[in-house]
């Protein structure tokens, strides 16, 4: 049987050409696939693109929305030497004269001198257990401790490892002499300590310590515990620590040091709004670039009227219904009225929508300073509400929330691109397969055809010479 080694050699015709043509043809059944391909694919991205830009809006909603934010205050002292204040959420305005006399301690123990800080100082063999015991209703600190535990080392490590309320450590006075110190972690008479030891007297007698017992105490008071005492107003008031949280309610006062008699430090506190209208400003401009997001995603560019193609520029969710049911959504959310107090709607604190610019929002800030000042309590109506389910910023939220979860529109349309793709894949393949199946056909017909045709040149070439032969014999 003839080899034929390219095609259209036994036959004379063009057949690798016409191989090639049709090739050509039956690829461009996968055309189709590969354009579903591209604008699925395309739109997968555009729609991680919405999330992206929905969850940024959304970040801007939420510290809107925050009830805490229309509370905010702001708080002076004019003796910070002596008192510094810092407020929270609901702090009420006014003046208030703080005088410091006597600042908060945490109690100290010290022992006495040991010659070094590895010798134990208990009783060989004893089984023993140190208490520390602070205020008179708290649970106390027990810690069984070995002969090795009971030199000022191993005592201090044990205390420190056992995680009271407590801090051991060591002092070096000079060479061959070491004290260990026991100080409460916290402030206060009701963190005052007392020490003992049971089951080994003699290490009792080098550390125990109770109030009152100084004669026998084998600790010494270096700093005795103390509660902060103040006056606001001139009521006085004791607390545990120097940080004072609930006088008065919302204000923080950080004692620093005693005042003297008649020099009081006046503390002023006073609403504070700039912290609600940053966000509020954020807000509008996050919206504003979400808007400008939904523009790009859906731009359409026009095409001459005899163009069969749409112009490849266009934005991959043109005319997609998910981001216009957010926008659409969104929107209403925005421009709804809200409850019967003094502000309805956003137009009413100074923001409003601008048809000639995408229906972005714009901000009167004299307008909303104005809403701000004179009336908190209606501006957090309006856009905290119930902090649940009424109130613009929370309604907003609430939508944005649910459009960029798990199960919101955004992740349930990318998962049914995901499963378009997958079965554009699958159908790819088994095309690609079949075309590849039609063109192995054409080649083996057309290498056939090579052969066979070659087989009858041969024949013919044969009978011609043979035929010559004849004639010339017969001459």
């Amino acid at each position: 049987m003839a080899t034929i080694t390219s095609l259209g050699i036994g036959s004379g015709l063009d057949l690798s050409t016409l191989l090639t043509n049709l090739s050509t043809a039956e690829k461009a059944r996968l055309t189709p696939i590969t354009n579903a391909q591209s604008s699925n694919t395309a739109k997968l991205t555009a729609y991680g693109t919405l999330k992206s830009a929905l969850s940024t809006f959304n970040d801007a909603s939420k510290a809107m929305a925050s009830a805490d934010l229309y509370k905010s205050s702001t708080a002076t002292s004019s003796l910070s030497s002596a008192v510094t204040v810092t407020t929270t959420a609901g702090a009420a305005s006014g003046t208030y004269a703080i005088g410091v006399t006597q600042l908060a301690k945490a109690q100290s123990l010290i022992s006495g001198v040991q010659p070094d800080t590895t010798t134990a100082l208990g009783t060989t063999g004893s089984t023993r257990t140190l208490t520390i015991q602070q205020g008179g209703t708290a649970k106390p600190l027990t810690i069984n401790l070995t002969d090795a535990q009971t030199s000022l080392g191993g005592m201090r490590d044990a205390i420190n490892n056992a995680g009271g309320g407590v801090t051991a450590s060591v002092l070096k006075v000079s060479d061959g002499s070491y004290q260990l110190i026991v100080s409460a972690n916290n402030s206060g008479v009701n963190n005052a300590m007392s020490i003992s030891v049971t089951g080994d007297d003699k290490l009792n007698s080098v550390i125990g310590y109770t109030a009152g017992s100084e004669a026998t105490n084998g600790m010494k008071q270096s700093v005795e515990a103390k509660n902060a005492k103040l006056t606001l107003n001139g009521t006085p008031i004791e607390r545990d620590s120097n940080i004072v949280t609930d006088a008065p309610e919302g204000v923080t006062l950080n004692l620093l040091a005693t005042t003297t008699t008649g020099n009081d430090a006046s503390v002023t506190v006073t609403k504070d709004t700039t912290a609600a209208a940053t966000a509020i400003t954020n807000f509008v401009n996050a919206y504003n670039t979400l808007q400008d997001s939904f523009s790009s995603l859906t731009k359409y560019t026009a095409v001459d009227a005899n163009t069969d193609t749409q112009n490849t520029n266009n934005g991959a969710l043109l005319g997609d219904s998910v981001l216009r049911d957010i926008q659409v959504k969104l929107k209403s959310a925005i421009s709804s009225a809200q409850g019967s107090g003094t502000f309805t709607n956003l137009a009413a604190i100074g923001i409003t929508q601008d048809p000639t610019n995408n229906g972005n929002l714009k901000i009167d800030s004299t307008k909303l300073t104005a809403a701000l000042k004179n009336n908190t309590v209606a501006v957090s109506q309006l856009i905290v509400g119930d902090g649940k389910k009424t109130g613009i910023g929370t309604m907003v939220t609430n939508l944005a929330t649910g459009f960029i979860a798990t199960d919101g529109s955004i992740e349930t349309a990318k998962t049914g691109i995901n499963n378009t793709l997958k079965q554009l894949t699958k159908q790819y393949n088994s095309t690609n397969d079949s075309i590849n199946d039609t063109i192995a056909r054409y080649k083996t017909s057309f290498t056939a055809l090579d052969v066979a045709m070659s087989k009858l040149k041969n024949t013919g070439d044969y009978l011609t010479q043979q035929f010559e032969a004849m004639n010339s014999s017969s001459s």
